[in-house]
């Protein structure tokens, strides 16, 4: 044992002590547990001297058996004070290479200090496994920017790739630093955990369910997801009743959705507003006003000539082109005549088809000159007399013949641009089931039907599902049209004057001709209707054999131009709305795939955009250059497109709840389009509001649709997403008072105009009062 432990020293003696005889181990053995502590990793602490008889309280020169012997403090180096065990919590590196007892001492143990070394201490496994940790993190962070900067430029085949290989992280190897088998196990799958938690939290295609809010009822909602479910009872009162269901595409929608939002976030009384407000509360239309159609109404009243030559021309000006639901021609002819030849008495339908016309054109003419009602401009005087001879009392008796369906689509026509957005999306399904009924959704291949009159029906259909399209945008609902059963061809771009050209007649009687032609001008986005055999690499050679060369050639720009680039965005916007907003296919669809499809749609309109001839690109509106009504349109539709398809991203990031991860990139380029197309909208109209030159002009009969769709968009991104004081809010509030400052012009002639301004004047007198608003615009 002496061999083990350094020599005890000897101390002086205090008092006589029987001690001196005793065995070693007797000696410890009487210490107690709580003394052998000075007994510890291979050293023996020396003793204090025993203390004298009289602190033992026994007599002297006697010693108890059990008496207690205080410790003595140590007398060894003060190098070796700290250390109380043989073993360290940590080694230096050179006491860990050459196997040697270290002391632990920092910043140099005592080994290196007596040998003149350099000492240093390595990083702990702990250490070394945060360190990893934290590099391959940084490494799956710059994976991430790299493919979300990439990712809203792919094509959707580069995009599926991307998808697969984002799926293959998560199992993929990787290559770490040379650690024991325990370790790089344990690493491998921490960097697989990582992985999993940055891809269902963080982006780059965040999970909608990440995003929940908290909804009214309590309870935890996702606010982005497509809604398959009604929160009102539209069947309660007549006002709900006229306005109807309206489908989350709508603008009515996001304003309802923005003003239920702003109005629980406010501290105004409870009782002042309701818990569920009514959505017919946004509503700005006229369907809860009431048609009046007189009993006693004369039809066979007409007005003179001049004025009947007058508004047939309005017509043919200012809604033919882009709805040509009759021939134009045919019924000139005939229009003709009816006038010239008292004796000719034509149909009702007919003269129903005639009626519409002038209830149109004179529906116009208000909007324009701001004339009274009454004599021969009164449109509602128009539209009932076209309404007692073929709509009211046999539209669901008498079977369908191709008048009655101009005559109903017609009729849609005219009470769309007259604010009955929800009796027009009624009628113009009733057109719609009666062109099917007639067959005009497929393609006729029969010979005992003249080509002209072939194309007229293509046209007559073409020209419902683009009104068709018109209607389930502003109303949010489902369209009534199905592309799978759709055979009709488009439209050919020549005017309809050439039709009894000998080129154009063979190019309409040759289908595959006609499929080369039109793939040609749409790049092949959609050249043949949907459901058709016949694709463009099918027509390669054959039709070109078939026609003559200045056919093949592109025609020159004309109105039946225009309506083929016109049916080719209506195509766009019913695919992005049954893929975005159908309730059946957003359950079945995670934001990461919603994400995918939002930015091909985009980017398939962007190529629609490349395709337009120069004559139609709407980047110069000066209304002195020709097709200045065509292009002002064309601009309006590709915008409302792309807020229709880029919006989901909007209302994602605006119910973000606050201090959660941000959205990916993706999600924050498109919202960021959406903003920008809406004010490129606003940008359409001059400072100064001009009313004759906004009805003249721009698509006048839903013009307020396209004003209060992009107002809305700018007051989401204002209210949701804006920090007051910073010059985008104040770049947002000058577009948005523009906005007000044109509602407020067009109430004059428009009372829906006048109920849109006051649902924004709403809005901003409740919660604008921290942006820099005049309300009294």
């Amino acid at each position: 044992m002496s061999d083990n432990f350094p020599r005890r020293p000897s101390y002086p003696e205090q008092g006589p002590s029987n001690l001196v005889n005793e065995q070693p181990s007797t000696t410890y053995a009487q210490l107690g547990s709580g003394q052998d502590q000075a007994r510890v990793s291979g050293f023996q602490v020396p003793m204090e001297p025993a203390p004298s008889d009289d602190r033992l309280g026994s007599n002297p020169g006697q010693r108890s058996m059990n008496a207690k012997v205080p410790i003595p403090r140590s007398v060894y180096p003060s190098s070796y004070s700290t250390t109380t065990s043989g073993r360290v919590s940590k080694a230096c590196e050179n006491c860990r290479d050459q196997k040697a007892k270290c002391s632990g001492h920092r910043p140099t143990c005592q080994r290196c200090q007596d040998s003149g070394v350099r000492c240093s201490y390595g990083d702990r496994k702990r250490e070394k496994l945060l360190k990893e940790l934290k590099d391959l993190s940084a490494q799956v962070q710059s994976y991430e920017s790299l493919l979300r900067d990439l990712y809203p430029r792919l094509d959707s085949s580069s995009a599926q790739h991307v998808d697969l290989a984002l799926g293959g992280l998560l199992v993929r190897p990787l290559r770490i630093y040379p650690l024991d088998e325990f370790l790089a196990a344990f690493v491998l799958f921490v960097h697989a955990s990582l992985l999993f938690f940055v891809y269902c939290f963080r982006g780059p295609f965040q999970s909608p369910i990440t995003l929940a809010t908290r909804s009214d009822s309590g309870r935890e909602e996702d606010q982005t997801a497509t809604i398959d479910h009604t929160e009102e009872d539209f069947n309660r009162d007549e006002a709900s009743q006229a306005m109807g269901f309206v489908g989350e595409h709508s603008e009515v929608a996001w304003l309802y959705r923005l003003k239920r939002d702003l109005d629980q976030d406010t501290l105004t009384p409870v009782g002042e507003i309701p818990d569920r407000p009514s959505i017919s509360t946004l509503n700005y239309f006229q369907d809860d006003s009431e048609i009046i159609i007189p009993s006693d109404i004369d039809v066979s009243v007409r007005p003179p000539q001049q004025i009947a030559d007058q508004l047939v021309e309005s017509y043919f000006q200012v809604a033919h082109p882009d709805f040509p639901i009759i021939g134009k021609e045919i019924f000139l002819s005939q229009y003709r005549s009816f006038y010239s030849n008292p004796n000719v008495r034509p149909g009702k339908r007919w003269m129903a088809v005639l009626n519409l016309v002038f209830a149109i054109a004179s529906k116009h003419s208000h909007l324009v000159l701001n004339q009274h009602q009454g004599n021969y401009f009164d449109h509602l005087a128009y539209f009932a007399r076209a309404w007692r001879l073929s709509i009211g009392s046999v539209v669901l008796l008498d079977h369908p013949n191709l008048q009655q369906v101009q005559v109903e689509g017609l009729a849609a026509f005219y009470l769309l641009s007259a604010g009955q957005v929800n009796r027009s999306w009624r009628i113009i399904g009733v057109a719609i089931r009666s062109a099917v009924a007639m067959g005009l959704n497929l393609r006729n291949e029969t010979e005992t039907v003249a080509h002209l009159s072939k194309e007229t029906r293509y046209r007559v259909w073409w020209a419902l599902c683009v009104l068709d399209t018109v209607l389930y945008v502003v109303t949010g609902r489902p369209p009534s049209t199905s592309e799978v059963f759709c055979t009709t061809p488009l439209p050919v771009p020549y005017r309809e004057e050439d039709f009894w050209n000998e080129g154009v007649t063979q190019v309409i009687t040759d289908h595959r001709a006609r499929s080369q032609l039109l793939a040609s001008l749409l790049c092949s986005v959609n050249t043949i209707s949907p459901g058709s055999n016949v694709n463009s690499s099918a027509t390669s050679s054959a039709g070109a054999e078939q026609i003559s060369q200045p056919i093949i050639d592109t025609p020159s720009p004309n109105l039946s131009l225009y309506l083929l680039f016109v049916v080719d965005l209506a195509f766009l916007m019913r695919e992005a709305v049954e893929a975005l907003y159908a309730p059946g296919a957003g359950t079945r669809r995670s934001w990461r795939e919603m994400e995918v499809a939002i930015s091909n749609f985009n980017n398939t309109a962007d190529q629609w955009l490349c395709c337009l001839p120069a004559e139609f690109q709407f980047t110069d509106l000066n209304s002195d250059r020709p097709f200045a009504r065509q292009r002002a349109s064309l601009a309006f539709r590709f915008y409302t497109t792309k807020l229709v398809i880029t919006q989901p991203c909007l209302r994602r990031l605006a119910h973000q709840v606050p201090r959660t991860p941000s959205a990916s990139t993706v999600c924050d380029i498109m919202a960021t389009i959406c903003v920008e197309v809406s004010q490129q909208m606003l940008e359409i109209l001059p400072d100064k509001p001009d009313i004759k030159w906004l009805y003249e002009v721009l698509p006048w009969w839903c013009v307020l649709h396209y004003v209060m769709q992009s107002t809305t968009v700018l007051l989401v991104e204002l209210f949701s997403r804006t920090q007051p004081g910073t010059s985008e809010a104040v770049g947002l509030v000058q577009k948005v008072q523009k906005a007000v400052c044109w509602l407020n012009a067009m109430s004059d002639r428009d009372p829906s105009a006048e109920r849109a301004r006051l649902v924004c004047m709403d809005i901003l007198s409740r919660h604008g009062l921290k942006f820099p608003f005049n309300i009294n615009t």
